[in-house]
Protein backbone atom coordinates (compact mmCIF):
# COMPACT_ATOMS: atom_id res chain seq x y z
CA UNK A 1 0.00 0.00 0.00
CA UNK A 2 1.33 3.40 -0.98
CA UNK A 3 1.93 5.85 1.82
CA UNK A 4 2.21 8.85 -0.46
CA UNK A 5 -0.26 11.62 0.36
CA UNK A 6 -3.23 11.87 -1.96
CA UNK A 7 -3.67 15.27 -3.49
CA UNK A 8 -7.15 16.73 -3.61
CA UNK A 9 -8.67 17.06 -7.05
CA UNK A 10 -8.66 20.51 -8.54
CA UNK A 11 -6.19 22.89 -10.08
CA UNK A 12 -2.91 23.48 -8.39
CA UNK A 13 -3.04 26.69 -6.31
CA UNK A 14 0.49 27.48 -7.34
CA UNK A 15 -0.48 27.21 -10.98
CA UNK A 16 -3.53 29.39 -10.43
CA UNK A 17 -1.33 31.94 -8.73
CA UNK A 18 1.10 31.83 -11.63
CA UNK A 19 -1.75 32.37 -14.07
CA UNK A 20 -3.07 35.29 -12.04
CA UNK A 21 0.42 36.76 -11.88
CA UNK A 22 0.71 36.40 -15.66
CA UNK A 23 -2.61 38.15 -16.12
CA UNK A 24 -1.45 40.93 -13.81
CA UNK A 25 1.73 41.31 -15.82
CA UNK A 26 -0.28 41.67 -19.01
CA UNK A 27 -2.45 44.35 -17.46
CA UNK A 28 0.74 46.12 -16.42
CA UNK A 29 2.03 45.80 -20.00
CA UNK A 30 -1.15 47.42 -21.34
CA UNK A 31 -0.79 50.27 -18.85
CA UNK A 32 2.89 50.68 -19.70
CA UNK A 33 2.11 50.73 -23.44
CA UNK A 34 -0.53 53.41 -23.03
CA UNK A 35 1.69 55.54 -20.82
CA UNK A 36 5.14 55.04 -22.36
CA UNK A 37 4.55 54.88 -26.11
CA UNK A 38 3.97 58.37 -27.51
CA UNK A 39 1.69 57.19 -30.31
CA UNK A 40 -0.53 55.17 -27.99
CA UNK A 41 -0.70 57.97 -25.41
CA UNK A 42 -1.55 60.51 -28.11
CA UNK A 43 -4.22 58.22 -29.54
CA UNK A 44 -5.84 57.78 -26.13
CA UNK A 45 -5.83 61.53 -25.60
CA UNK A 46 -7.43 62.23 -28.98
CA UNK A 47 -10.12 59.61 -28.45
CA UNK A 48 -10.80 61.00 -24.97
CA UNK A 49 -11.30 64.51 -26.40
CA UNK A 50 -13.81 63.27 -28.97
CA UNK A 51 -15.68 61.12 -26.45
CA UNK A 52 -15.92 63.99 -23.96
CA UNK A 53 -17.07 66.33 -26.72
CA UNK A 54 -19.75 63.86 -27.81
CA UNK A 55 -21.04 63.34 -24.27
CA UNK A 56 -21.05 67.07 -23.52
CA UNK A 57 -22.58 68.10 -26.86
CA UNK A 58 -25.89 69.31 -25.34
CA UNK A 59 -23.94 71.59 -23.00
CA UNK A 60 -21.19 72.99 -25.23
CA UNK A 61 -22.99 73.27 -28.59
CA UNK A 62 -23.88 76.89 -29.21
CA UNK A 63 -26.94 76.13 -31.38
CA UNK A 64 -29.38 73.23 -31.82
CA UNK A 65 -28.11 70.96 -34.60
CA UNK A 66 -31.45 70.80 -36.46
CA UNK A 67 -32.57 74.44 -36.33
CA UNK A 68 -31.80 76.93 -39.10
CA UNK A 69 -29.76 79.77 -37.59
CA UNK A 70 -28.66 81.65 -40.71
CA UNK A 71 -28.44 81.66 -44.47
CA UNK A 72 -27.40 78.61 -46.44
CA UNK A 73 -23.66 78.05 -46.66
CA UNK A 74 -22.73 81.08 -44.60
CA UNK A 75 -18.93 81.09 -44.19
CA UNK A 76 -17.16 80.69 -40.84
CA UNK A 77 -17.50 83.67 -38.55
CA UNK A 78 -17.18 84.49 -34.83
CA UNK A 79 -20.83 83.54 -34.40
CA UNK A 80 -20.47 80.27 -36.35
CA UNK A 81 -16.91 78.98 -36.08
CA UNK A 82 -17.32 76.34 -38.80
CA UNK A 83 -19.96 78.09 -40.88
CA UNK A 84 -23.40 76.81 -41.90
CA UNK A 85 -24.41 73.93 -44.16
CA UNK A 86 -26.98 73.57 -46.95
CA UNK A 87 -29.86 73.77 -44.45
CA UNK A 88 -28.56 76.77 -42.57
CA UNK A 89 -27.55 74.57 -39.62
CA UNK A 90 -24.46 75.30 -37.55
CA UNK A 91 -21.70 72.91 -38.67
CA UNK A 92 -19.87 72.96 -35.31
CA UNK A 93 -23.02 71.93 -33.45
CA UNK A 94 -23.73 69.19 -35.99
CA UNK A 95 -20.13 68.00 -35.67
CA UNK A 96 -20.51 67.57 -31.90
CA UNK A 97 -23.86 65.79 -32.16
CA UNK A 98 -22.65 63.70 -35.11
CA UNK A 99 -19.80 62.40 -32.98
CA UNK A 100 -22.34 60.78 -30.67
CA UNK A 101 -23.77 58.57 -33.40
CA UNK A 102 -20.49 57.81 -35.19
CA UNK A 103 -18.60 56.92 -32.00
CA UNK A 104 -21.52 54.95 -30.56
CA UNK A 105 -21.88 52.85 -33.70
CA UNK A 106 -18.10 52.34 -33.91
CA UNK A 107 -17.66 51.24 -30.29
CA UNK A 108 -20.74 49.01 -30.18
CA UNK A 109 -20.04 47.41 -33.57
CA UNK A 110 -16.46 46.69 -32.48
CA UNK A 111 -17.79 45.12 -29.28
CA UNK A 112 -20.16 42.92 -31.32
CA UNK A 113 -17.29 41.84 -33.56
CA UNK A 114 -15.17 41.12 -30.47
CA UNK A 115 -17.87 38.93 -28.91
CA UNK A 116 -18.50 36.97 -32.11
CA UNK A 117 -14.87 36.67 -33.18
CA UNK A 118 -13.55 36.05 -29.67
CA UNK A 119 -16.16 33.39 -28.95
CA UNK A 120 -15.55 31.56 -32.22
CA UNK A 121 -11.77 31.84 -31.85
CA UNK A 122 -11.78 30.47 -28.28
CA UNK A 123 -14.16 27.64 -29.14
CA UNK A 124 -12.29 26.70 -32.31
CA UNK A 125 -8.84 26.88 -30.77
CA UNK A 126 -9.67 25.03 -27.53
CA UNK A 127 -11.93 22.27 -28.88
CA UNK A 128 -10.09 21.63 -32.14
CA UNK A 129 -10.91 18.72 -34.41
CA UNK A 130 -14.07 18.85 -36.52
CA UNK A 131 -15.35 21.89 -34.64
CA UNK A 132 -12.21 23.79 -35.52
CA UNK A 133 -12.41 22.76 -39.17
CA UNK A 134 -16.07 23.78 -39.56
CA UNK A 135 -15.67 27.14 -37.79
CA UNK A 136 -12.55 28.02 -39.77
CA UNK A 137 -14.25 27.18 -43.07
CA UNK A 138 -17.10 29.51 -42.11
CA UNK A 139 -14.52 32.16 -41.25
CA UNK A 140 -12.86 31.69 -44.64
CA UNK A 141 -16.19 32.19 -46.40
CA UNK A 142 -16.72 35.49 -44.60
CA UNK A 143 -13.16 36.55 -45.42
CA UNK A 144 -13.59 36.17 -49.18
CA UNK A 145 -16.92 38.03 -49.33
CA UNK A 146 -16.36 41.69 -50.37
CA UNK A 147 -17.34 43.72 -47.33
CA UNK A 148 -18.56 46.93 -49.00
CA UNK A 149 -21.05 45.29 -51.43
CA UNK A 150 -22.27 43.03 -48.60
CA UNK A 151 -22.81 46.06 -46.34
CA UNK A 152 -24.72 47.89 -49.05
CA UNK A 153 -26.98 44.92 -49.80
CA UNK A 154 -27.60 44.14 -46.11
CA UNK A 155 -28.34 47.78 -45.24
CA UNK A 156 -30.74 48.04 -48.19
CA UNK A 157 -32.53 44.79 -47.23
CA UNK A 158 -32.84 45.21 -43.46
CA UNK A 159 -33.59 48.92 -43.33
CA UNK A 160 -31.94 52.15 -42.29
CA UNK A 161 -31.33 52.16 -38.56
CA UNK A 162 -28.42 52.33 -36.12
CA UNK A 163 -29.11 48.83 -34.85
CA UNK A 164 -28.93 47.31 -38.33
CA UNK A 165 -25.69 49.14 -39.11
CA UNK A 166 -24.14 47.89 -35.86
CA UNK A 167 -25.19 44.31 -36.58
CA UNK A 168 -23.97 44.47 -40.19
CA UNK A 169 -20.54 45.83 -39.24
CA UNK A 170 -20.16 43.44 -36.31
CA UNK A 171 -21.10 40.39 -38.38
CA UNK A 172 -18.70 41.31 -41.19
CA UNK A 173 -15.60 42.29 -39.22
CA UNK A 174 -15.33 39.46 -36.66
CA UNK A 175 -13.11 37.24 -38.84
CA UNK A 176 -9.73 38.77 -38.00
CA UNK A 177 -10.37 38.50 -34.27
CA UNK A 178 -11.47 34.87 -34.64
CA UNK A 179 -8.31 33.77 -36.44
CA UNK A 180 -5.99 35.72 -34.14
CA UNK A 181 -7.59 34.42 -30.93
CA UNK A 182 -7.77 30.85 -32.28
CA UNK A 183 -4.01 30.83 -32.90
CA UNK A 184 -3.28 32.14 -29.42
CA UNK A 185 -5.70 29.72 -27.71
CA UNK A 186 -4.12 26.75 -29.51
CA UNK A 187 -0.79 27.85 -28.05
CA UNK A 188 -2.13 28.40 -24.52
CA UNK A 189 -3.95 25.08 -24.29
CA UNK A 190 -0.68 23.17 -24.80
CA UNK A 191 1.20 24.90 -22.00
CA UNK A 192 2.35 22.94 -18.98
CA UNK A 193 0.10 24.52 -16.38
CA UNK A 194 -2.99 23.96 -18.55
CA UNK A 195 -2.09 20.29 -19.02
CA UNK A 196 -1.53 19.85 -15.29
CA UNK A 197 -4.86 21.51 -14.51
CA UNK A 198 -6.57 19.13 -16.92
CA UNK A 199 -4.71 16.15 -15.43
CA UNK A 200 -5.86 16.90 -11.88
CA UNK A 201 -9.49 17.05 -12.97
CA UNK A 202 -10.26 20.70 -13.72
CA UNK A 203 -13.25 21.12 -16.00
CA UNK A 204 -13.02 22.74 -19.40
CA UNK A 205 -15.03 25.74 -18.22
CA UNK A 206 -12.70 26.25 -15.29
CA UNK A 207 -9.62 25.97 -17.50
CA UNK A 208 -11.08 28.48 -19.93
CA UNK A 209 -12.07 30.92 -17.19
CA UNK A 210 -8.87 30.57 -15.16
CA UNK A 211 -6.10 30.02 -17.69
CA UNK A 212 -7.14 30.57 -21.32
CA UNK A 213 -9.35 33.66 -21.36
CA UNK A 214 -7.07 35.76 -19.06
CA UNK A 215 -4.17 34.97 -21.40
CA UNK A 216 -5.95 36.02 -24.61
CA UNK A 217 -8.07 38.88 -23.22
CA UNK A 218 -5.42 41.64 -23.61
CA UNK A 219 -4.76 40.60 -27.20
CA UNK A 220 -8.50 40.58 -27.90
CA UNK A 221 -8.80 44.07 -26.43
CA UNK A 222 -5.98 45.33 -28.64
CA UNK A 223 -7.68 43.85 -31.70
CA UNK A 224 -10.96 45.45 -30.64
CA UNK A 225 -9.36 48.89 -30.50
CA UNK A 226 -8.14 48.38 -34.06
CA UNK A 227 -11.65 47.24 -34.96
CA UNK A 228 -13.10 50.53 -33.72
CA UNK A 229 -11.27 52.36 -36.50
CA UNK A 230 -12.69 50.00 -39.14
CA UNK A 231 -16.18 50.23 -37.67
CA UNK A 232 -16.22 54.05 -37.60
CA UNK A 233 -14.97 54.20 -41.17
CA UNK A 234 -17.54 51.60 -42.27
CA UNK A 235 -20.36 53.53 -40.57
CA UNK A 236 -19.23 56.70 -42.32
CA UNK A 237 -19.33 55.33 -45.85
CA UNK A 238 -22.55 53.37 -45.23
CA UNK A 239 -24.20 56.62 -44.12
CA UNK A 240 -22.52 58.54 -46.93
CA UNK A 241 -24.08 56.16 -49.46
CA UNK A 242 -27.50 57.02 -48.06
CA UNK A 243 -28.08 53.71 -46.26
CA UNK A 244 -28.00 55.14 -42.74
CA UNK A 245 -30.81 56.54 -40.65
CA UNK A 246 -31.60 59.99 -42.15
CA UNK A 247 -33.15 61.20 -38.90
CA UNK A 248 -29.86 60.78 -36.98
CA UNK A 249 -26.97 63.24 -37.32
CA UNK A 250 -23.67 61.57 -38.11
CA UNK A 251 -20.41 62.52 -39.79
CA UNK A 252 -21.14 60.45 -42.88
CA UNK A 253 -24.61 62.01 -43.12
CA UNK A 254 -23.09 65.49 -42.90
CA UNK A 255 -20.79 64.76 -45.84
CA UNK A 256 -23.63 63.26 -47.86
CA UNK A 257 -25.95 66.23 -47.21
CA UNK A 258 -23.22 68.71 -48.15
CA UNK A 259 -22.46 66.96 -51.44
CA UNK A 260 -26.15 66.55 -52.30
CA UNK A 261 -26.71 70.22 -51.48
CA UNK A 262 -24.05 71.42 -53.90
CA UNK A 263 -21.32 72.34 -51.41
CA UNK A 264 -18.64 71.81 -54.04
CA UNK A 265 -20.47 74.05 -56.52
CA UNK A 266 -20.78 76.82 -53.92
CA UNK A 267 -17.18 76.20 -52.75
CA UNK A 268 -18.44 75.68 -49.20
CA UNK A 269 -15.48 73.65 -48.03
CA UNK A 270 -16.49 74.16 -44.38
CA UNK A 271 -19.50 71.88 -44.85
CA UNK A 272 -17.37 68.91 -46.01
CA UNK A 273 -13.92 69.30 -44.48
CA UNK A 274 -14.74 69.26 -40.70
CA UNK A 275 -16.62 65.91 -40.66
CA UNK A 276 -14.07 64.37 -43.01
CA UNK A 277 -11.20 65.49 -40.79
CA UNK A 278 -13.04 64.25 -37.69
CA UNK A 279 -13.38 60.76 -39.20
CA UNK A 280 -9.73 60.77 -40.27
CA UNK A 281 -8.42 61.86 -36.88
CA UNK A 282 -10.54 59.38 -34.89
CA UNK A 283 -9.63 56.47 -37.18
CA UNK A 284 -5.95 57.42 -36.96
CA UNK A 285 -6.11 57.72 -33.15
CA UNK A 286 -7.78 54.31 -32.75
CA UNK A 287 -5.22 52.77 -35.09
CA UNK A 288 -2.34 54.28 -33.11
CA UNK A 289 -3.67 52.88 -29.83
CA UNK A 290 -4.47 49.47 -31.31
CA UNK A 291 -1.09 49.08 -33.00
CA UNK A 292 0.75 50.11 -29.86
CA UNK A 293 -1.14 47.55 -27.79
CA UNK A 294 -0.78 44.84 -30.42
CA UNK A 295 2.97 45.40 -30.71
CA UNK A 296 3.31 44.84 -26.97
CA UNK A 297 0.80 41.99 -26.55
CA UNK A 298 0.99 39.88 -29.71
CA UNK A 299 3.75 37.30 -29.21
CA UNK A 300 3.84 36.43 -32.90
CA UNK A 301 4.79 39.99 -33.77
CA UNK A 302 7.47 40.00 -31.08
CA UNK A 303 9.05 36.71 -32.08
CA UNK A 304 8.75 37.27 -35.81
CA UNK A 305 9.89 40.91 -35.61
CA UNK A 306 6.83 41.87 -37.65
CA UNK A 307 5.71 44.89 -35.63
CA UNK A 308 5.53 48.08 -37.68
CA UNK A 309 7.79 49.91 -35.28
CA UNK A 310 10.48 47.19 -35.57
CA UNK A 311 11.30 47.66 -39.26
CA UNK A 312 14.69 49.36 -39.60
CA UNK A 313 17.34 49.70 -42.28
CA UNK A 314 20.44 47.94 -41.06
CA UNK A 315 23.76 49.70 -41.66
CA UNK A 316 26.16 48.00 -44.00
CA UNK A 317 29.41 46.64 -42.60
CA UNK A 318 32.70 45.59 -44.07
CA UNK A 319 33.96 46.38 -47.55
CA UNK A 320 30.46 46.93 -48.96
CA UNK A 321 29.66 49.42 -46.22
CA UNK A 322 32.87 51.41 -46.90
CA UNK A 323 32.07 51.57 -50.59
Amino acid sequence: MSLLPVRAEGPDPALAGASAAGSGRRVAVVRRVLLSQPQAAAGVGILAVFVIGALAAPYIARYPPDVQVGRVYAPPSPAHWLGLDNGGFDVASQLLYGARDSLLVGFVAAAVAMVIGGGIGILSGYVGGATDAVLMRITDYFLVIPDIPLMIVAAALFGQSQRNIVIIIGVIYWTSAARLIRAQVKSVRERVYVRRARAVGASNLRILATHVIPQVAPLLIANTVLMIANAIFAETYITFLGLGNPSVISWGGMIQNALDGGAIFYQAWWAILPPGLAVTVVVLAATMVGQGMENALNPRLKVGHLAARRFRVRPLHGELGRE
